[in-house]
């Protein structure tokens, strides 16, 4: 997902915080990215990591084993990936540079193409399964739903500037966009028609779907980060938290739908309940050694099973959170 406006809003939010608050610290921490990452991706099932950096280029992971898979660069010489995917079946990923997307098979590690964007900068991407859909959201405001086999497009023209946030189910057939117009909206991407849209008080900066179909996550730049019922279109529950905002850098929905994880770009990683918008557990991922004050963003966050998580950070670590508290 799109990192593009994550280090202002770092450092914005890192005047926020005092010293580092205390939490339950990390089961296990692997280092995939040396100096630090620009973007990373996991699987739905936590099996696997994409990580952008500029020593390593675009480096794949097996969680299993922590073993390294693939390493992959772009062509040409920006090799500056700043937005990434993982098709929900494991079969394609999609990384994004500025200007260009380029697929991936996950199986064979081979290149499947690179497609260009001229009229203006990605800023954020997704993938279906099977890697046949792609979406792009570009800072024009325009949304972008490609069918690989085909070439057709659909262009979703509902925003009025620049896009944030992207997410697309996983047969392709929907997706949620958000913008700094104010605006969420679910779509269809055979028609190219809304079907719901949510309005916030601010940019809205983030966007998630559950993968079956359940819920969606849209935050904006303040206070209003809410979970919506896809089936009827009305709000489910409001994130509860203290601060006036709370800027999220990543989200998933837990395979049971009970359960929201978030990462921040303040290194808070948060379980969420989805009924009622509680916080049930809060940690700090690990900073940059060579960062001052400490920081981190939250790129990445999976459920590896009903009693882990994972994240992936700007440290350039992929680190293994307990889940302890049930509601």
């Amino acid at each position: 997902m799109s990192r593009f406006n994550l280090i202002i809003t770092f450092i914005a939010l890192t005047g926020l915080l005092t010293a580092c608050q205390p939490g339950e610290k990390a089961k296990e921490s692997f280092v995939h990215a040396e100096g630090g990452a620009y973007t990373a991706a996991l699987s739905e099932d936590g099996q696997f990591s994409l990580v952008s950096s500029n020593l390593h280029g675009i480096s794949v992971w097996d969680l299993k084993r922590n073993a390294l898979k693939y390493v992959w660069r772009h062509e040409g010489e920006d090799n500056l990936v700043l937005a990434a995917d993982i098709a929900d079946d494991n079969s394609v990923a999609v990384t994004a540079d500025v200007s260009r997307f380029a697929l991936w098979d996950m199986t064979t590690g081979e290149s499947l193409g690179y497609w260009q964007i001229r009229d203006s900068s990605v800023r954020d991407v997704a993938i279906s399964k099977n890697g046949r859909y792609v979406l792009i959201g570009k800072s024009s405001g325009v949304v972008v739903h490609v069918d690989i086999d085909t070439g057709r497009r659909i262009e979703f023209l509902g925003h009025q500037t620049k896009i944030n946030s992207v997410d697309l189910s996983p047969n392709g057939r929907y997706a949620l966009s958000g913008s700094n117009d104010y605006v969420a909206y679910l779509w269809d991407t055979q028609t190219g028609q809304a079907i719901y849209r949510f309005v916030h008080s601010s940019r809205v900066s983030k966007v998630a779907l559950d993968r079956f179909g359940r819920y969606a996550f849209t935050a904006d730049s303040k206070r209003g980060s809410k979970i919506w019922d896809l089936k009827t279109g009305e709000e489910v529950s409001n994130l509860k938290f203290k601060h006036r905002q709370n800027i999220f850098s990543a989200v998933r929905f837990s395979e049971d739908g009970r359960y929201l994880a978030t990462g921040s770009p303040s290194r808070v990683l948060s379980l969420w309940d989805v009924s009622s918008g509680k916080r049930l557990q809060k940690w700090y991922v690990t900073p940059r050694k060579d960062t001052r004050p400490k920081s981190a963003v939250v790129y990445a966050v999976a459920f590896k099973d009903p009693q882990t998580l994972i994240s992936e950070s700007s440290s350039g670590l992929a680190e293994y959170w307990p889940i302890t508290a049930q509601e």
